[in-house]
């Protein structure tokens, strides 16, 4: 099945329609995410959207892109936007300890809220515990919804095959925070006085004796200050996560799928597919970025190989001179067959393999080391300095001028065009491979709509080149 029988991805009607709230960017590393969420902001925006760009991604392409200096926790508005009706852009790019903190200071009063912040257990959790930072997206995707202030939200999600933790992660730390190991920590807690200290004692001495060992006893009483400030929060986290996965599968959600139309990342969409299917998320299609075309893709990659071949041979026996104006002209060329054409047909003497050659010779037959020696002692030595400017005897003569260096001939025609012959072959393989890749996709997927990106010339670093991928994917189609 080619790419010609399967749904264009129609993106501006997407776009357009004001019941679409939430657009989610998900693929492997290296598609171009977020160039394709920053791309969808402008768009949006410039077609009258109040849109904001929420970005995952650590790296700051996002923020040079749209003229910012840097992106933070804190929606900021991008300049440039050429707007119609109240459409505008912001971007920003989260946060994930700033965004813990701040659900922290929202959910607890001001006392229990320090002895959080500044517990240890809870500063490793909230910097880099697994799956941290995909549920604080999360939270900040609900946060963003609730103001109501934007009417879409686009989310660029990690730069891995980890992107699908954006869905996981919530199941994920909920189940932590409700595993035994943490009820067991907040049962003294919840017992409290002296009973809850009696127990603690009781109940825990065999696993602190161990996991002390391991971890360390301080590190299991910060865990247990954590947890006793933090009870009345778990419920908390639980209950939004749960909320946002619920409008990630509501109507209003889309889902669009990244890739390149390469064999690696097209496995990965196939993933990805199949995932928010079984999840039962609204997926929108897929983008196909970087795609390459060609003006001329009549002409095959075998017949332009075999042209440039019959210009090189062409070449080679229609050649005026030939090698006739590098050799000598003052004397005739040695006929072939002759032992003077033999000689000059023999490749440069290597001196040094040479030598080392009669060295091995005469080292491994002694009876041959003397002559060896003594004709090697007898060869004179050859000093070879530069001659200065009080002892050369051409210092002096005003005519004596450095020999031009010999010119490079200039490419004939048929060179050039059997050279830009064999790009274009190069060109139409790399459009066949790409389409047998697709083809591959669209096989296992028919019932997904695409759109085709085609390549830019170049990396895209401001708004300008956001609006020459946002006209891409309104086409559709890669030219052919």
């Amino acid at each position: 099945m080619t790419l010609d029988s399967v749904p264009l991805l129609d993106i501006d009607p997407l776009l357009d329609d004001r019941a679409t709230r939430i657009i989610v960017c998900c693929g492997s590393g290296g598609v171009g995410k977020t160039t394709t969420a920053a791309a969808l902001g402008v768009r949006a925006a410039e077609r009258g959207r109040r849109a904001v760009v929420l970005t995952i991604d650590p790296a700051r392409r996002l923020a040079q892109s749209m003229g910012i200096d840097s992106l933070d926790n804190i929606p900021r508005r991008v300049a440039g936007i050429k707007a119609t009706g109240d459409g505008e852009l912001h971007a920003m790019m989260l946060d994930m300890k700033r965004t813990f903190d701040e659900i922290v200071e929202a959910h607890a009063d001001g006392e229990r809220a320090a002895a959080i912040l500044n517990n240890p257990f809870y500063q490793s959790l909230s910097a880099g515990f697994a799956g941290t930072q995909e549920y604080m997206a999360m939270e900040k995707l609900g946060q963003l919804r609730a103001r109501d202030e934007w009417d879409l939200i686009v989310v660029d999600t990690p730069p891995s095959r980890s992107a699908l933790d954006f869905l996981d992660a919530p199941k994920r730390l909920g189940s932590f925070l409700d595993g035994k190991f943490i009820r067991l920590l907040m049962a003294p807690a919840k017992v409290g006085g002296r009973a809850g200290m009696k127990f603690l004692n009781v109940g825990m001495s065999m696993m602190t004796g161990t996991l002390g060992k391991l971890l360390g006893g301080q590190f299991l009483r910060d865990v247990q200050t954590f947890v006793t400030a933090m009870d009345t929060m778990f419920g908390g986290f639980r209950t939004r996560a749960d909320a946002t996965y619920r409008l990630l599968q509501a109507p209003g959600t889309a889902f669009l799928v990244v890739a390149a139309p390469e064999r690696d990342a097209l496995r990965e969409a196939a993933y990805f597919v199949e995932r928010l299917a079984a999840d039962g998320m609204p997926l929108a299609g897929l983008v196909l970025n970087r795609v390459h075309g060609s003006g001329a893709a009549r002409l095959t990659a075998e017949r332009a190989l075999a042209a440039a071949e019959n210009l090189d041979d062409s070449g080679i026996v229609d050649q005026e001179a030939g090698n006739e104006a590098v050799r000598d002209s003052t004397g005739p060329s040695p006929e072939p067959g002759t032992a003077e054409h033999a000689e000059l047909s023999q490749p440069p003497e290597d001196t040094e393999h040479t030598e080392n050659a009669e060295h091995t010779e005469h080292a491994e037959n002694p009876e041959n080391t003397a002559t060896f020696t003594a004709a090697h002692t007898a060869k004179p030595t050859a000093t070879f300095t530069t001659p200065s400017a009080a002892t050369s005897p051409e210092a002096d003569t005003p005519e004596s001028t450095p020999e031009p260096a010999q010119a490079v001939p200039e490419p004939t025609v048929d060179a050039l065009t059997a050279g830009l012959l064999r790009l274009h072959a190069e060109r139409m393989q790399v459009l066949a491979r790409e389409q047998r890749t697709r083809d591959r996709f669209t096989a296992l997927h028919p019932e997904v709509a695409v759109a085709e990106v085609a390549a830019l010339p170049g990396d895209v670093h401001d708004l300008a080149g956001l609006r020459a991928i946002g006209d891409r994917l309104a086409t559709g189609r890669s030219p052919a």
